[in-house]
């Protein structure tokens, strides 16, 4: 069930149903709200960060009423979903909205955390790609400084995996060729 829920590509479908066109044929082609900001909507980028966060959210608090303990596998199998959505051919997003939604419903602080990097090395380099990625990379770090060691694998693992789906930034970034955001709307970053 996370991972159905997960899979969920709100992106692509806000994006069609607003008649804003075919998402994976915009910017990077990706799904997530980073791709959807270069349709020059604004909300519709908005909708589908908090949409694609609720998710990964959803998907713990489901899974912890389901099964004891169940919550972060069923979170963690919403990112998985989010990442490799079975009706894209797994081609999805990034992760990081709906990683966030998946830490944040795990243990809020950590959540905290997360938002806080994310937006101020995102603010602080303009690139998303480098917000994403610490803000990631926080929330295990954020974890076992909580003392919430038990969560802290699979945190790592999610974050291994954003790292791993954004290897394209990080060659661009190692280049000094990713794009900032607010630069170009046809930028093909994150």
């Amino acid at each position: 069930m996370g991972y159905l829920l997960g899979s969920i590509p709100f992106g692509l479908l806000l994006t069609r149903f607003t008649g804003a066109g075919d998402l994976r044929q915009i910017g990077s082609g990706n799904i997530g709200a980073t791709n959807v900001l270069r349709t020059g909507r604004k909300g519709l980028a908005a909708a589908t960060l908090l949409l694609d966060l609720l998710k990964g959210a959803a998907a713990v608090l489901i899974g912890a009423a389901l099964i004891d303990g169940g919550g972060p596998m069923a979170g963690a199998m919403a990112f998985i979903g989010h990442c490799y959505p079975v009706w894209l051919r797994f081609a999805g997003g990034k992760g990081v909205a709906t990683m966030m939604g998946v830490v944040t419903a795990m243990f809020w602080p950590a959540g905290i955390v997360f938002a806080l990097v994310w937006l101020g090395a995102l603010y602080g380099t303009r690139w998303s790609s480098v917000g994403g990625m610490s803000a990631a990379v926080s929330a295990p770090i954020a974890m076992g400084a909580f003392g919430r060691i038990d969560l802290v694998p699979v945190s790592l693992a999610l974050a291994l995996i954003v790292l791993w789906r954004h290897r394209a930034n990080i060659a661009r970034l190692m280049k000094g060729e990713e794009p900032k955001v607010g630069k170009s709307k046809d930028s093909a970053a994150e």
